[in-house]
């Protein structure tokens, strides 16, 4: 089995360019052969993409996060324009709207995120969704802007309803490992109510330990085989089908060739 980790926050596990290698070497040992490298500014792409650029296996996305919003960067569409020409950048992100924090107010988020969404319609990329607490608003803006190329709703946190709502849209919804919490009833209930070919599985490490590592600090991409074991428990699904299917799914998101 190969797994494909969608959302991994590398430079946020460790600072140390070497820890982040051996992190790396730990999931390809685990059969997490692919990751797509996360980061919230592109402060942060900087200084992680030079480390990672030349893994086999390592993608990367770049863009702005809604916590970023009030400190973009000087310059930074261009920036995101040029570094999205770069080896193995695969997507626009994450961008999206975040209103659980005051980020800045509603209307720059709403800004940024229609910026970049224009910026991966132009590159035809996809783009990776930060959406927490601000569905209507993520929703109408996608609805009216969605890429060509389509969009992920990275770790995945509204109910089945809204899932269905969307399926319209040529969207993918990523599950971390806030799905094998109990109390996820809503997650339960949304990946039970959606296309298998529209499901992704994340680490979106460092952060949504698995409950089968709530003791560790951090998320690790090795642990997505995890999430991917819980997953496929409720989808009653042979878990070698699954991971076949979630990896043709990832590839395709991100048009990569499947080997």
């Amino acid at each position: 089995m190969q797994f494909f980790d969608t959302h991994a926050h590398i430079g946020l596990i460790y600072d140390d360019p070497i820890e982040q290698l051996r992190v790396i070497q730990q999931a390809k040992q685990a059969g997490v052969s692919r990751i797509v490298s996360i980061n919230n500014s592109l402060h942060d792409f900087e200084r992680v993409y030079p480390n990672l650029k030349a893994i086999p296996g390592i993608y990367h996305a770049v863009g702005i996060a809604p916590s970023e919003v009030t400190n973009p960067g000087t310059d930074y569409l261009n920036k995101i324009e040029q570094y999205l020409t770069y080896p193995n950048v695969v997507a626009v992100g994450e961008t999206g709207l975040d209103y659980y924090k005051q980020f800045g107010d509603k209307r720059s988020q709403i800004e940024l995120f229609i910026q970049q969404l224009e910026i991966a319609q132009k590159h035809n990329l996809p783009v990776i969704i930060h959406n927490r607490d601000a569905g209507k608003d993520t929703f109408d803006v996608l609805s009216e802007r969605i890429p060509d190329a389509g969009a992920i709703f990275h770790c995945y946190s509204e109910d089945a309803n809204y899932a269905k709502k969307c399926l319209d849209m040529n969207v993918y919804f990523s599950f971390a490992g806030n799905l094998t919490y109990r109390n996820a009833r809503n997650l339960h209930e949304t990946v039970l109510n959606i296309p298998v070919d529209r499901i992704l599985i994340e680490t979106e490490s460092p952060f949504m330990v698995p409950a089968e590592y709530r003791e560790k600090k951090r998320t690790m991409p090795a642990y997505i085989t995890s999430t991917a074991k819980f997953l496929a428990e409720m989808l009653e699904m042979d878990e070698e089908e699954l991971s076949a299917q979630l990896w043709k799914n990832s590839c395709k998101v991100f048009n990569l060739p499947e080997s």
